[in-house]
């Protein structure tokens, strides 16, 4: 490289005068070598010159060292691309984009496909390793020579995360016109879970992070069935009496600590993984792409049969008219997602909606009014409340749709968490605040009732199930 002018091969091919791009004046650029670690920014444009290419840009001593991929940034691990090493680029090319014109060198459209910054793993003549992160690209990239100016690009095959928090659907419907820019999906009612296989083994992890592999023994065998070295796939678990998703009939099966006990459970209440996306597989991470793309990856890998299956999604669906099949079938509701939305893991996204055919609400348990007459000893009934900007409010107390067993269980449950004074961050009722039992707020439940009061107060609640499944934190009021 000429240190006093990195640029003069790229200056030479272009007259300032005749094209919109950079051209900055010769100067002895003093950029430092980014050393193994070191951050720098990277840029992927999109050029629609004489042939449709990719340029592949790294900061490196103070210009844009370059190569253009005729076939784009490989996505696949399995899958090389060449990257023909050009000329370096000024800084300034970084966020360049407009129309070169005709007769120049590389006319045509230049658009900034990704950008963001990189980290260096190797930097030889030969090879060069870096780690990205962008808004569509992000890991490992390795590019070597292979003679003159041609290279291969190459995705570095990703480890499956450690953990990751699923992305959450909100309350409501999606606006219209637009009804072909979203599918519409069942919304099943069970514990949500990720399932991550590796060569052969399955761990299925709750939405709050808790590994309950072993509480579903029959779901074991889903990564022989899928039959790919690696995969991470965001599903339903799902206990079904009569053809239908039966809340109730999961109950003891969320509960269990004991393997034998679940593999006895297994048996007589068995269970089924409903598969809806997929987020990576063999090493290729597919957060990044659209809904509609990551259902038609996952389409042809799940088996629909033994105890796992992924279920149809409707794109383009009339949304009350799939509502309304979803209520005939005794389901919950809906979920409806925009075909173009990306995977975010964690976030509660307005990408997703769910739409629910009754009205159901995740309360916080915060206390209980003691039992009378055949339920002396026992719960009476619970006092619930959800969080708002004020903290947690009480919204109702739930006196009806237990068994005497899940009192009994939930009377257990409650017990070592007693405290001398209310959780509450707002008034009780006094009827029910005098004779209460105060507890931690820690259990999360599940009730479907009729309407909400002026108030705030849900009218006749009952209860549904309870959700170990859920962060106390994150209950707030559904509209």
């Amino acid at each position: 490289m000429d240190r006093t002018d990195p640029l003069a091969d790229y200056r030479s091919k272009r007259d300032p005068a005749r094209t919109p791009e950079p051209v900055p004046d010769p100067a002895v650029r003093d950029g430092a070598a980014l050393e193994g670690g070191a951050a720098g920014i990277f840029v992927v444009q999109e050029h629609h010159a004489r042939r449709l290419h990719w340029d592949f840009r790294l900061e490196r001593d103070g210009v844009l060292v370059s190569w253009a991929l005729p076939k784009g940034v490989p996505d696949d691990p399995a899958v090389n691309h060449l990257a023909v090493h050009t000329e370096d680029h000024p800084m300034e090319y970084a966020t360049f984009h407009g129309q070169i014109p005709r007769g120049e060198y590389g006319a045509g459209a230049v658009t900034i496909w990704d950008h963001g910054t990189y980290e260096v793993v190797k930097w030889e003549d030969r090879e060069v390793k870096v780690n990205l992160r962008g808004q569509r690209l992000s890991g490992g990239y390795t590019l070597f020579a292979t003679g003159g100016k041609n290279w291969m690009i190459h995705r570095e095959r990703l480890p499956l995360p450690a953990g990751l928090a699923p992305m959450l659907a909100v309350p409501g419907k999606p606006a219209l016109p637009a009804p072909g820019e979203w599918a519409v999906e069942m919304k099943w009612d069970g514990v949500r879970a990720l399932a991550f296989l590796e060569t052969g083994a399955l761990r299925l992890v709750s939405r709050t992070g808790k590994d309950i592999t072993a509480t579903y023994p029959e779901l074991a065998g889903l990564a022989h069935a899928v039959g790919r070295k690696q995969a991470l796939l965001d599903g339903e678990i799902v206990a079904f009496t009569g053809g239908r998703p039966d809340f109730e009939a999961l109950q003891p099966r969320m509960h269990v600590s004991s393997p034998a006990q679940a593999v006895r459970l297994a048996q007589t209440t068995p269970v089924t993984y409903l598969v809806f996306d997929i987020l990576q597989l063999d090493g290729r991470p597919l957060t990044a792409l659209p809904y509609a793309d990551r259902r038609e990856i996952l389409a042809p890998l799940i088996p629909n049969g033994g105890r796992w299956l992924s279920p149809p999604h409707f794109p383009g669906a009339d949304l009350d008219a799939v509502l309304a099949a979803s209520a005939a079938n005794g389901l919950e509701g809906v979920v409806a997602k925009r075909l173009d939305s990306r995977y975010e893991p964690g976030a509660r996204s307005g990408e997703w909606l769910k739409i629910k055919n009754h009205l159901r609400q995740e309360v916080v348990v915060a206390g209980w009014k003691p039992g009378k007459g055949n339920r002396t000893g026992l719960i009476g009934s619970l006092l619930v409340g959800v969080y708002g900007p004020e903290g947690l409010l009480y919204c109702g107390h739930v006196g009806t749709g237990f068994t005497d067993a899940t009192l009994r269980m939930l009377t257990r449950r409650l017990a070592p968490l007693r405290r001398p004074d209310s959780p509450f961050d707002g008034p009780v009722p006094a009827e029910y605040a005098r004779p209460a039992v105060w507890v931690e707020p820690r259990l999360v439940i599940e009730v479907e009732f009729d309407r909400w009061t002026n108030a705030g107060r849900m009218r006749a609640p009952a209860y549904q199930g309870l959700r170990d499944d859920k962060d106390p934190a994150d209950v707030v009021r559904e509209t």
